[in-house]
């Protein structure tokens, strides 16, 4: 399927896919199918979630455990990148991650409350073990951090992202709201399964370093990381069966402790990798200047993942869901943004460089804050159909359509740029467990919005929409203000 989509090089008859290295394909279509399983779900939890039908759970509850498992999922993404680093090598950990995620799909298929929640830790494992190894083996195509074709190959690499994410609502979602919610959830599992395949038939044409372990544990780590693990995992069971043995436990008990690890373990991490003496100077500053990327990147987050449950349950309860007289579910709203990344991300992609060819391409920090500024005017802009909501009327879809857009446009300018920079930007010793941190920031905004939710805060209140829509905004004036010192702190790097 995706020898289709290449072609030769004039210059040397090596076939490319659009002018990129023939293992962008292998990567392309391999997580396009990931994401159909991953954004199929995605799209079916949160009403699963509040559905009569379903698990008939508050708004709040099920905002809840939407944000906490979505947190979960980018958490583990720097164990992942761990394993990948140390363990196993990149190319290992993705088709074992794999395998993972397919299980978990189909635990989830199962009509019973107690697997189903064993079936989203199970994804949740598989997809951080896969989401930091893949990217960095984009990132192994490429000749270092200058090649000019790296930004636009993680561009091209986002759609395929998206082009799994289009499909997923349309056929899962359907599937889930109209049919079944668990034949929904088998649908997902057979997405998997497809990349699956697709990965062990391409890895041929991957770069030979994603076979390689850079830093192998010896057998005296093995030995003292697995006696770590096991001991840990003993305490949190023993706590966990005494909790509901004496009949204390409520879902709190999980909920919280994930959610202030997912905001302590960022700040951990990356203290501990600045003040690493075995790097250089040069990579000690270039951590420095990421720390500001990365609380960019949480607040950006923490705004557009609600575009799947605080704008969605409004949708389900407040939205008149058609067009024209057309009805539609309420999971088709989740195709919204890669359809539209799909016609615009090869725009961006040529756009960045042909000024890169100018040399006129703005550099990193002045689109991470145009991102932040627009992801702040989408909500500005919800803030309209909660108003029509708010006074007994249901919103039209359209302006949730906008919404959506706009968030398209700001994820273009700063989540793809993000990928590259922290390629460009880890040092050698965290090749794979950078990757881990970039989606450590996803982690923090997700638990911000779980730990609101927890406390029983309406997300969908025009005064908190309001308050994080002024936050974004302000973050990213902050941010472009101080740009010369954060570009100095960059070194060579753009």
């Amino acid at each position: 399927m995706a020898s289709s989509l290449t072609k030769d090089s004039a210059s040397s008859g090596e076939k490319t896919f659009f002018g990129h290295p023939r293992g962008l394909a292998t990567l392309f279509m391999t997580e396009m199918w990931e994401r159909f399983s991953f954004y199929g779900m995605k799209a079916l939890l949160p009403l699963y979630l509040i559905a009569p039908g379903g698990l008939d759970m508050k708004p709040t509850t099920a905002t809840a455990i939407f944000s906490v498992y979505l947190s979960l999922v980018y958490l583990l993404a720097m164990p992942g990148g761990w394993f990948g680093d140390r363990v196993w090598g990149p190319r290992k950990t993705v088709a074992i991650a794999g395998g993972i995620i397919m299980i978990g799909h189909l635990t989830l298929a199962l009509p019973s409350e107690g697997t189903f929640f064993a079936g989203l830790g199970l994804v949740a494992v598989g997809s951080g073990l896969l989401k930091s190894n893949i990217s960095t083996m984009v990132g192994h195509l490429y000749d270092g951090p200058e090649d000019p074709r790296r930004d636009g190959g993680f561009t091209i690499f986002y759609m395929g992202i998206n082009m799994g994410a289009f499909v997923a609502p349309l056929l899962i979602g359907t599937v889930g709201e109209k049919v079944d919610w668990h034949l929904g959830f088998a649908l997902a599992a057979v997405g998997m399964g497809l990349g699956l395949v697709q990965f062990l038939l391409g890895t041929r044409h991957l770069a030979e370093r994603s076979l390689v372990v850079p830093k192998p544990l010896s057998a005296e780590e093995r030995s003292s990381t697995l006696r770590k693990s096991m001991i840990w995992l003993a305490v949190a069971a023993v706590f966990y069966i005494i909790s509901v043995v004496t009949g204390v436990y409520t879902l709190n008990w999980l909920l919280v402790p994930i959610t202030v690890a997912g905001l302590v373990i960022p700040v951990v991490v990356l203290t501990r990798i600045r003040r690493d003496k075995d790097l250089s100077q040069a990579e000690q500053s270039k951590m420095s200047a990421y720390i500001w990327f990365f609380v960019a990147a949480a607040i950006f987050w923490m705004i557009y993942d609600q575009g799947a449950s605080t704008v969605a349950i409004f949708a389900e309860t407040s939205a008149e869901n058609s067009v024209f007289g057309w009805n539609f579910p309420v999971s088709w709203y989740q195709s919204v943004n890669p359809v539209l990344i799909m016609a615009l991300a090869p725009v961006f992609a040529a756009f960045w460089l042909a000024l890169n060819r100018r040399g006129k391409e703005p550099s990193t920090i002045v689109k991470f804050s145009s991102g932040l500024v627009l992801v702040g005017a989408s909500f500005f802009l919800f803030l309209m159909p909660l108003t029509v909501a708010g006074d007994g009327h249901k919103a039209a879809a359209m302006w949730l359509v906008a919404v959506y857009f706009i968030q398209t446009v700001a994820e273009l300018t700063l989540s793809p740029v993000g990928l590259s920079v922290t390629t460009k930007m880890a040092p050698a010793k965290y090749a794979s467990q950078m990757m881990g941190v970039w989606f450590l920031a996803v982690t923090a905004g997700d638990c911000v919005t779980g730990l609101l939710s927890i406390a029983g805060v309406e997300l969908n209140g025009t005064g908190v929409v309001g308050l994080e829509a002024t936050l974004a905004v302000a973050a990213g004036v902050a941010i472009f203000m101080y740009r010369g010192r954060v570009k100095q702190l960059m070194g060579q790097v753009h």
